[in-house]
């Protein structure tokens, strides 16, 4: 039954629409499962485009009494009845166990609610992880960045928890899965890849690596919430730079020369930037939910909900571009195989779903990288352009912040979430602000050890003087995103902190300053950011740098700075983090993080072609926290360099408290 508001069909009537209630109560509850982000009601559009503010009102109360229908995520720990009900679901249909990744169907950072399995599950909410469910024992797996938070958030005697890359899923299945044992797992959630790894470590076990038709976890989840539905908006020349024409003809060039006839596209931020959209089905990234088979020809077959692209996008994408329903995507695929076709797909992303109903068909697999990825990741001339705006923008509001703080800390009153506020009210003030990149980690003390910590009512923290404060945040602009890091004291620090700070500042400077041929890769460089802490025997457990995306996901492939091999080479126009950092469990976190761009670098009489880095953010780093002795000349002028650029950058955009703050912030040392 219809739970549409009566106002809400009686003020449609009024304005001469006749809506089917079934079918406005779907939509709605599709648009209330969509983050709103922080640019407005624009999902108005897609109820009745022509809304008033009187109908814009009753909508907007509908949609939040719909947002507050719970859905059983936002639990930690998770209730153990769970785990009993998805082990019972496991006995009935015949398995030994089932993997639970936090992937969805896309493999993207961020999904949407009705995806995170893993959280329903478990209780933890980070951004990686995989939980492998047997009859008589769990476990859970995460990165170095949620060592600490995983123990925080999980029953750990329900779930052991466990590190990659030191601990793999695949070894704990090869020595637990019983012999004999199955295995289950979602086709749409496991990789190409990843399907072969698991299934190799089933049958080392003794058992067998079982596809289901439906996802256990979702027969239990009783009140799992809706595909979301979020407006697709173009994205304009003026901020893409290119048009989606240019760039799919370029695209399907290379798919040609890599031997296939099409490539089936499963990241929605390589649709996004193909085909010049935007959107918004999950949190922090701007893109919509989708797949894509783009042709040798540079037609696009585009398999997305057709209510949430409005008739205005629909012209944007143009007749090049054929829009269908995400339920014909498999008879698709099988007519790709009837014709003979050869199809390209990335085995590391792309749902094993796809690969066996293309094989099935008689697709010939041509097994490759993303065609977008690349070209997405090397920004041209109009999006580097946009980005310098963003974070010059960027830069103002962090300094105003910065100021602030400073001035507001010395009470020693000051908490976790009420700081962060006051740094997404000021990026507000920009009138520019589209929604925060990512939740913003403020993390004060002990807390700023903890990588990707989360503020809440129950862990926030005062910044007591003392004490470092560390606040990692970022911001999604149409013309750019914005990812930085600022590690702040709070009083005076100890000689110890200022001596990690500074060994911190060192390997955030040697890599800024760093010049290296053509074909070096970000694993090679990864060394330069953490030479100084490895001379005290010192080091930290994530990667230094990850892509930045175009108004698009803050974390972006293919290229990274990072231990872990990666074999793509740094190309001109490519986007990347700085953020190496130190983590003393207990007492404090240090990271200092600007984005970086790769770019041609000039060397008189060199051997060959040479790249090197343009710092992007804006912000100053606190000098409070620098051991000058500790660093040499051409370090110290860095800094002093790059103080006075963020001086002459902020400050005619700044108001008079804050220009009074920069030019002690910014002071020569």
């Amino acid at each position: 039954m219809s739970s549409a508001p009566d106002d809400v069909l009686h003020l449609l009537r009024q304005r001469g629409r006749n809506p089917d209630p079934a079918v406005l109560d779907s939509l709605m509850r599709g648009v209330a499962a969509a983050p709103e982000g922080l640019a407005g009601p624009e999902w108005i559009e897609l109820v009745e485009p022509g809304a008033d503010a009187e109908l814009i009102s009753a909508l907007t109360k509908w949609r939040a009494e719909l947002a507050e229908a719970g859905d059983g995520l936002d639990v930690s720990p998770a209730p153990a009845n769970r785990l009993g009900d998805l082990r019972a679901e496991l006995r009935r249909r015949g398995l030994d166990g089932f993997v639970v990744p936090r992937a969805d169907e896309h493999q993207g950072e961020y999904v949407p609610r009705r995806s995170q399995r893993l959280g329903w599950l478990t209780g933890f909410v980070g951004s990686a992880g995989l939980a492998i469910v047997l009859a008589d024992k769990a476990a859970i797996f995460v990165d170095g960045r949620y060592t600490l938070a995983v123990r925080a958030q999980v029953d750990i005697a329900a779930f052991v928890p466990h590190q990659v890359p030191e601990e793999l899923p695949e070894q704990w299945i090869a020595t637990n899965l019983p012999r004999g044992g199955k295995l289950g797992f979602d086709p749409w959630l496991q990789t190409v890849d990843g399907y072969e790894r698991f299934a190799r470590a089933c049958q080392s076990a003794g058992g067998s690596f079982v596809s289901v038709e439906s996802n256990p976890v979702d027969s239990v989840w009783h009140d799992r919430a809706p595909a979301p539905l979020a407006p697709v908006v173009p994205q304009p020349v003026e901020f893409a730079g290119e048009a989606s024409e240019t760039k799919r003809a370029r695209v399907a060039q290379a798919i040609a020369a890599k031997g296939a006839d099409a490539a089936l596209i499963t990241a929605p931020d390589s649709i996004a930037w193909l085909l010049n959209v935007r959107g918004g089905d999950v949190p922090r990234t701007p893109f919509p939910l989708g797949f894509a088979v783009l042709h040798a020809d540079g037609h696009v077959d585009l398999y997305m909900d057709r209510r949430k692209v409005p008739d205005r996008t629909a012209a944007w994408l143009g007749n090049a571009v054929t829009l269908a329903p995400p339920e014909e995507l498999g008879s698709a695929l099988d007519a790709l195989g009837q014709t003979g076709k050869r199809v390209l797909i990335e085995a590391a992303t792309a749902p094993y779903w796809a690969a066996t109903r293309l094989q099935a068909a008689g697709v010939t697999l041509v097994r490759d990288a993303d065609p977008v990825s690349l070209p997405k990741a090397c920004k041209n001339k109009v999006e580097l352009e946009g980005i310098r705006s963003a974070h010059r923008r960027d830069g103002v509001a962090v300094s105003r912040f910065l100021g602030w703080l400073a001035r507001e800390s010395k009470s020693g009153k000051l908490r976790e979430i009420e700081v962060s506020d006051r740094l997404q009210a000021l990026r507000e003030e920009t009138g520019k602000l589209r929604d925060l990149s990512f939740d913003t980690i403020s993390g004060a003390g002990p807390n700023g050890a903890i990588v990707h910590y989360r503020a809440s009512e129950a862990t926030e923290r005062p910044l007591e003087p003392g004490s470092l404060y560390l606040v990692d945040s970022g911001a999604q602009y149409r013309d750019g995103t914005t990812d930085i890091t600022r590690t702040v004291a709070i009083g005076t620090p100890t000689p110890e902190m200022r001596d990690r700070f500074t060994r911190v500042l060192k390997g955030h400077i040697a890599l800024a300053t760093a010049r290296f041929p053509v074909g070096t890769s970000g694993s090679q460089l990864d060394a330069l950011a953490r030479y100084a802490l490895w001379q005290v025997g010192l080091d930290y457990d994530h990667g230094t740098g990850h892509g930045v995306g175009a108004y698009l996901s803050v974390h972006e492939g293919p290229h990274r700075i990072s231990k872990m091999p990666n074999t793509v080479a740094l190309q001109p126009g490519m986007i990347v983090s700085n953020e190496p950092g130190y983590y003393k469990a207990g007492g404090y976190g240090i990271r200092i993080e600007n984005l970086i761009a790769v770019k041609e670098a000039e060397i008189e009489g060199a051997d060959r072609r040479y790249l090197e880095f343009e710092t992007l953010t804006l912000a100053p780093i606190d000098l409070a926290c620098v051991e000058p002795k500790l660093l040499t000349d051409a370090e110290r002028r860095w800094l002093n360099d790059y103080h006075r650029r963020v001086r002459e950058t902020v400050e005619p955009e700044t108001d008079e408290a804050t220009r009074a703050w920069l030019a002690e912030a910014t002071r020569p040392i």
